[in-house]
């Protein structure tokens, strides 16, 4: 197992499904860029409620980020070389809604005069997206 952070954008938009058993999860595919500049699809599940409901939320073209267990294989078509494959089961989605959600937060609970908090919003501003 091993455990990941991905980011990238959304490469079509989220789809929600239901197993055998009813429960609803949620594909999409991720397209992420390794350190040589090359684009990577990473295919994507979730299961939890919150995660679900934040794919969901998005469109294609959205970027995000994606924490949960990362799965590496090979790919090999009929013709042509083989391709990694990487999927990843995310238990938890960043979007960029959520940041401005943080910081605005963050920012309203400073002006109230919450020490901590304002020291929170100061190193929270420090995230570049």
């Amino acid at each position: 197992m091993i455990d990941a952070l991905i980011g990238g954008t959304l490469w079509k938009k989220p789809e929600a499904r239901k197993s055998n058993a009813g429960k609803t999860y949620v594909i999409a595919n991720v397209r992420a860029t390794d350190g040589d500049g090359q684009h990577l699809f990473v295919s994507v599940i979730a299961f939890s409620d919150s995660a679900t409901a934040a794919l969901l939320a998005l469109n294609d073209g959205d970027s995000v980020a994606l924490a949960g267990t990362l799965k590496i294989g090979v790919y090999e078509p009929r013709e042509g070389s083989a391709r990694p494959n990487v999927s990843i089961v995310a238990q938890h989605v960043l979007t960029s809604y959520h940041v401005t959600r943080k910081r605005k937060a963050m920012a309203d609970a400073a002006v109230s005069g919450d020490k901590r908090t304002k020291q929170s919003a100061m190193a929270d501003d420090d995230l570049e997206f």
